[in-house]
């Protein structure tokens, strides 16, 4: 059993978010906010931790995977017979799944401890919610074993899984966790032998632990988690969220513009013109293939690079300066490739 006082260990490092400390320092951080219009200048250290971190942007697939958690944990909170109703959040790299997973863990926790508060010292701690990740090329073994992690259940080698199993339903029961998180889902492959054991610990964990379980993974619907028994089962009873490229436009709507405009509007920046990224759409689709991920970190280093040189404004020539992640440069190079002097020279040959 976790106790209030057994809970938080000294230690000069902080705790990972996936230790159920780490989550609840996470959870209990106010999250980054650009300044109030009123407010006195932030300090250049300050402004950069600020860019480093940056704003949470409430998207419509954030605001519907947090509407479908809490509809499913509602749906759930009385059931006992069968496994509870689940969901899916899945799509390519780079478009910010981990992130919602985490706001909405973030929400779900600050909603609970506000109706019940942590009790005294020496009682039973309350853990709302619990972030486990898939480890690489996971058994049953090792997945049950990240789950006792989680809670600092204790653990020894030669415990069996079903023996582990056994003390991680125990204890999330005792300590009422209500929303399971489980990233990297992509990793498990049901087809093994090892994935498959994996397949049905998870299966065993949903009928066995009272809460409502949410996974994320790239390309889930396209991985082998959906194929076979074991994935028609998975699929049956799990609900899908799609975290997918923002389009250029949809319609009328200009969706990706509109998220560099609520971008732009979180800058702190000292000259930067309002604006000016947005009239860059088209530029920052083609560089980023519309991808959340990708465009955030291409802003965020923007505006580092600005603070550091003085400039205090982001341009088209700063942000073509940034080398951002290899999926994003392999979509944008073949645009770019007939500009390329290297191949201009072989050209001339």
């Amino acid at each position: 059993m976790v106790s209030e006082q057994e809970a938080v260990p000294v230690s000069a490092e902080p705790a990972a978010i996936t230790t159920w400390q780490g989550f609840e320092v996470f959870a209990t951080t106010p999250p980054p906010a650009p300044p109030a219009a009123d407010a006195p200048r932030r300090s250049v250290d300050e402004r950069l931790a600020y860019h480093s971190a940056f704003v949470t942007i409430r998207t419509p697939a954030v605001d519907a995977l947090a509407r479908n958690v809490r509809t499913l944990m509602i749906l759930g909170r009385h059931q006992r017979v069968t496994a509870r109703p689940s969901l899916i959040v899945t799509g390519p790299a780079t478009t910010d799944k981990t992130t919602a997973l985490l706001e909405v863990g973030r929400v779900c926790h600050l909603a609970h401890t506000a109706r019940s508060p942590h009790p005294g010292i020496g009682h039973t701690a309350s853990v709302p919610v619990a972030y486990v990740l898939v480890p690489p090329a996971a058994s049953a073994k090792t997945l049950a074993a990240e789950f006792a992690r989680y809670l600092g259940i204790p653990t020894t080698a030669r415990m069996t899984q079903a023996q582990i199993t056994s003390a991680v339903c125990t204890t999330y029961a005792q300590v009422g966790v209500r929303l399971v998180l489980i990233d990297e889902i992509h990793r498990l492959n049901p087809h093994t032998s090892t994935g498959a054991e994996t397949a049905d610990l998870l299966k065993d964990l949903t009928e066995r632990i009272g809460a409502t379980f949410v996974y994320a993974g790239i390309d889930v619907t396209r991985s082998e988690l959906f194929t076979g028994v074991r994935g028609a089962q998975l699929a049956g009873r799990a609900s899908l969220i799609d975290f997918g490229a923002f389009p250029a436009r949809l319609g009328q709507q200009e969706p990706f513009k509109e998220l560099i405009t609520l971008m732009e509007q979180a800058l702190d920046l000292q000259q930067h013109r309002p604006g000016s990224l947005p009239r860059l759409a088209p530029y920052l689709h083609q560089r980023t293939g519309g991808k959340i991920g990708s465009l955030a970190r291409l802003i965020r280093q923007a505006a580092l690079d600005a603070i550091m040189d003085g400039s205090e404004r982001i341009t088209k020539a700063s942000l073509e300066a940034i080398q951002l992640d290899h999926l994003a440069e392999e979509h944008y190079r073949p645009r770019t490739t007939h500009h390329h002097p290297t191949q201009h020279r072989r050209s001339n040959r």
